[in-house]
């Protein structure tokens, strides 16, 4: 901090002139305090509400038919890297506002380690919550199940008797959680309609070894002796599968491409130095930048499987790495509550 170091300096030479070491202490120690309280208030806050499972619980931040209601659709919105779960539920709530629909919002918080609360809640190593890894306490839980769980809540027909679509949309992290969750979740097949909205993720779970090309078209992946891991989770199938997933790639690529998948992608998330982009050799491997990254994909599904009736992908224009302007533009409100006007 230079602010902080610029203090430190005048104190040093105050203490040369003969200031009492008292003074440079107690300087310290207001600047200790002034970092632990910028820290703090940089800690995410914690939903109100608490989603329980038998390892333990997850905050959460809902409206007010969490607890039972006669709505038809559920939003559930998965927050990015940062774990700022509120920041993506006030989005989403301006997004239903702006869509005029009547629609439970639920924003699920994965923690990690550092973050606020009681020993209940379950905690992740950073960013492994995104790929499904179980969390390190209180019971290696993945977020996965987290997902399984709400789901669970969401189809009981006692307390949302009227309920018939649930949404699931992550951005960025989030959208890899949802995007790999499309794939490997065991909860999915709910009497209710489950739709995927995946934003923006910084990688996807590949089906086979091919990855883009110069062209961005599927091809042999040529980087193997210098990435042997590349197809392996959470960039593919070939191995190191975490303890939820229990079935055999063929099994879950024909679930995935059997899924309603809308893709959202900022047409101007193009920076390959984005401070989250996924750097790695198996991240690089699926292209420079999130917006190459998702066209390359849809690519490579396009050319095992044809034309995805269910599946739909939209350029959203003049957006970056932006949840909140994702959600709420045309197509993110067309597929979050089915609005006209994305074309």
């Amino acid at each position: 901090m230079p602010e902080a170091a610029a203090t430190i300096g005048v104190d040093r030479t105050a203490l040369r002139a003969g200031v009492g070491v008292t003074t440079v202490r107690c300087l310290a120690a207001v600047l200790c305090l002034l970092a632990w309280a910028s820290a703090a208030s940089a800690q995410p806050a914690l939903g109100d509400q608490r989603l329980e499972l038998a390892g333990g619980a997850v905050p959460v931040f809902a409206t007010a038919e969490w607890n039972g209601g006669t709505v038809r659709r559920a939003v559930v919105v998965v927050h990015g890297h940062g774990r700022n779960a509120a920041g993506y539920f006030a989005a989403l709530q301006r997004a239903r506002t702006a869509a005029g629909v009547a629609a439970l919002l639920i924003a699920p918080h994965f923690l990690a380690v550092s973050d606020p609360g009681g020993d209940d809640l379950l905690r992740w190593g950073s960013g492994s919550w995104m790929g499904g890894e179980p969390a390190r306490s209180p019971s290696p839980v993945s977020a996965f199940d987290v997902l399984d769980a709400l789901l669970a809540r969401l189809s009981d027909r006692t307390r949302f008797p009227d309920l018939t679509d649930i949404v699931l949309v992550g951005h960025s992290a989030g959208a890899q959680l949802v995007q790999r969750y499309a794939a490997v979740g065991h909860g999915a097949d709910t009497h209710l309609h489950v739709r995927y909205v995946v934003a923006n993720p910084s990688s996807y779970l590949w089906f086979g070894p091919d990855r883009p090309d110069a062209d961005g078209l599927p091809a042999p992946f040529v980087g193997t002796a210098a990435c042997p891991d590349f197809n392996r989770w959470k960039y593919g199938l070939a191995g190191g599968l975490p303890p939820y997933v229990t079935d055999d790639p063929a099994t879950l690529e024909a679930r995935y491409v059997s899924r309603d998948v809308v893709y959202l992608l900022g047409a101007k998330d193009t920076d390959p130095n984005q401070r989250d982009l996924d750097r790695s050799c198996a991240g690089m491997a699926e292209g420079p930048y999130r917006l190459a990254r998702g066209h390359a994909f849809l690519a490579m599904l396009r050319a095992r499987h044809g034309e995805l009736p269910t599946q739909v992908a939209h350029e959203v224009p003049g957006v970056a790495h932006q949840g909140a302007r994702m959600l709420n533009s045309a197509c993110g409100l067309a597929a979050l509550f089915d609005t006209p006007g994305c074309d």
